[in-house]
């Protein structure tokens, strides 16, 4: 087969297999599981294939032209270059992994077949986008995603949080597809072309009339999807849906997409030196925010999905100055080491035998319970924090040195002041995420909160699946020497100055929560319900029993204690409340927007009902009101006819009379 041949079958296979999953799942549950992952891992090595064959060369495009349109022409092409053979190797990888965790996580679900063909569909979408060369096909799988990332959000829709969440993910991410898909059409306009191609070339070229228009107008769809400020809210939210779903989103799908767009068209935003600015402002404020808002949150999830937003915010400021290989190369790295940190957080909650412990501060004695997560973890956070050697490490020094050549006037694509935006709010990043990735590990697997019941040794693939990612996240970064093919003969080498101050920061990040995680559990364990906590046997003094009481009345039992001693409190001082909340950016949505949308809603459906209906029964009434007085006048008795024809006459005969006097007086 041809390498297009084979390129074609990697986002097919996912497709039939959902197909049949739907449609046999019922009548055939034994074959439930095996075209869950059979064709998703069967698209992974077709992506291996296609990856090893275009091997960071010259480009590979095929198309066919679908349908004539009359104008701008839609085709159904592929482009098949080092970034996206790249891409499609990362997204086989980790849809195959969370395939095979969920026979594991999922294995007593009653709704599994759904869950599996949507994930399936989800995968087979981000394929699409991935390979795509028309900007028409590429929205197909682009919106694709954004009903299956509904459907999986709200997996769990028997409670009220998933069926939110589902809702605000869907709102908030066509909030943003609206313009994005005005921008797609001026951008088609302009360029006279769907095809990527040829809308780079006249990007590079001069063809774009109107580039900062189009290239803000496709931000805001890229914020939508990659939950970039302002439009991100929707993303920590999202953890009410299962944990293996959270990781597809957050490593491979659906918040990728937007970076990879943004990647695939860098000429149409380098194009205009404003939107790069809008893009380097962007990245900054959701690379801080983010950051800031993971240090303060106690679910485990929430921290993570802060940490999401957080490095794809890294992800656009590389591309904010114009180095979409450093852009790409972090997206590669950050979907193996964030996929891990979702599946072994899904490991924890799996091992209390509920979805509903994800809160930090109640674990307590799982690292020798569940060994493989508590190392697992303990690696993707290293890369997280961007410790070397770990991935982590080289791909966010990638974006930090790209940052540091722009910001010194080296780079001809984008201004020198987004370079020092992203610069410094890249390294004050690198010093919060080792604070908050420090802060999960000390409470996850040192804190002292509730002990869950022990359910047992967890299934062996799931545990598997956690030492499959862990390679990708401790070695990936090691194979920058051999990548540069693939990312256009671009150097990915970590700069010297750039790799001293962020690991410095980093390292510093690290210990000074270290340190406040030790202060804080010194005063705790001086308190009467931190003396308990930590002595669950206890001295019997009045005190101790009346903390015991009091904690009881709040939390039901000691086991059920939340940990006292969180270094997030002490570290953020004042800033903890605001940052845990996300700074309140959805009560400013929700009195800016949501509220002023009820209101007009419920004045429409006042003037509706009171002045529209009004008249709608006015107008009824008055032929009612006739057809009952012609009604009574038509009731058989001659008696009143005869009367009606009289009283008619004489009626006649005066109006003829006065009409006669009038006449005559004139």
């Amino acid at each position: 087969m041809t390498t297009t041949t084979l390129a074609v079958l990697v986002p097919l296979l996912p497709f039939l297999g959902a197909a049949a999953g739907l449609l046999l799942g019922r009548r055939a549950p034994g074959f439930v599981r095996p075209l869950a992952v059979l064709p998703t891992f069967a698209a992974f090595v077709l992506a291996v294939v296609v990856a090893v064959d275009q091997g960071g060369g010259k480009a590979i495009d095929a198309a066919t032209r679908l349908t004539p349109t009359g104008s701008v022409p839609i085709e159904l092409a592929l482009h098949l270059d080092g970034f996206a053979v790249l891409v499609a190797v990362l997204v086989g990888l980790v849809a195959t992994c969370v395939q095979l965790y969920s026979t594991g996580y999922l294995r007593d679900d009653p709704r599994y077949t759904s869950y599996a063909a949507l994930v399936s569909l989800f995968t087979s979408a981000m394929l699409l986008v991935v390979y795509s060369g028309d900007l028409m096909v590429l929205l197909v799988g682009w919106e694709i995603m954004g009903i299956c990332s509904y459907f999986l959000v709200g997996h769990y829709w028997e409670t009220p949080e998933a069926r939110a969440a589902s809702l605000k993910a869907f709102l908030v991410t066509k909030l943003g597809d609206v313009p994005f898909l005005i921008g797609l059409f001026a951008l088609a306009t302009d360029a006279g072309t769907f095809r990527i191609t040829g809308v780079v070339q006249a990007a590079l070229t001069g063809g774009i009339d109107h580039p900062t228009l189009i290239a803000l107008l496709l931000l805001a769809g890229v914020a939508g999807k990659s939950a970039q400020f302002p439009l991100h809210t929707w993303l920590p939210d999202a953890m009410a849906g299962p944990t293996p779903v959270s990781a597809l989103i957050h490593a491979a799908t659906m918040v990728a997409a937007g970076i990879y767009f943004v990647a695939r068209l860098l000429p149409v935003f380098a194009a205009s030196a404003a939107a790069m600015t809008v893009l380097a402002v962007m990245a900054a404020v959701t690379m801080v925010g983010s950051a800031l808002a993971a240090l303060a949150q106690d679910d485990i999830k929430r921290v993570l999905a802060y940490s999401t937003i957080g490095q794809l915010g890294y992800m656009s400021g590389a591309l904010a100055v114009g180095d979409r290989g450093a852009a790409v190369f972090h997206l590669l790295s950050h979907g193996a080491f964030k996929a891990l940190l979702f599946l072994a957080a899904g490991v924890i909650i799996h091992a209390a035998g509920t979805n509903s412990l994800t809160a930090m501060s109640r674990m307590g004695g799982l690292a020798k319970r569940i060994p493989d997560a508590y190392w697992t973890m303990t690696v993707a956070l290293l890369a997280l924090a961007a410790i070397p050697p770990f991935a982590g490490f080289f791909s966010k020094e990638a974006v930090l040195s790209a940052a540091e050549h722009t910001a010194l006037g080296e780079s001809q694509v984008a201004p020198s002041g987004a370079g020092w935006t992203v610069l410094i709010a890249g390294l004050l990043t690198a010093l919060l995420t080792a604070a908050y990735a420090t802060r999960l590990w000390l409470l996850a697997f040192r804190g002292r909160g509730a002990e869950a019941p022990d359910h047992g040794r967890q299934p062996v693939v799931m545990n598997a699946v956690l030492w499959v990612l862990a390679i990708p996240s401790i070695g990936f970064g090691l194979t920058t020497g051999y990548l540069g093919d693939w990312f256009d003969g671009h150097s990915l080498t970590p700069a010297v100055t750039t790799s001293v101050l962020s690991t410095g920061l980093a390292l510093v990040g690290g210990l000074v929560t270290y340190a406040a995680w030790r202060h804080t559990s010194a005063l705790a364990a001086r308190t009467p319900m931190g003396a308990v906590a930590a002595h669950p046997e206890g001295d019997g003094s009045l005190v101790e029993e009346e903390a015991i009481a009091s904690h009881t009345e709040v939390y039901g039992s000691i086991a059920s204690a939340p940990d006292p001693a969180d270094p997030g409190r002490l570290l953020l001082g004042p800033l903890h409340r605001h940052a845990a909340t996300g700074f309140h950016l959805d009560a400013v949505y929700s009195a800016l927007f949501v509220r002023p949308v009820l209101a007009a809603a419920a004045l429409v459906r006042f003037l509706d009902r009171e002045v529209v209906e009004t008249y709608v029964r006015g107008a009824s009434a008055a032929p009612r009101w006739l057809g009952w007085a012609v009604r009574r006048a038509q009731n058989g008795n001659v008696q009143s006819y005869l009367s009606a024809l009289l009283a008619g006459s004489l009626v006649l005969a005066a109006a003829v009379v006065v009409l006669a006097n009038v006449t005559a007086g004139s």
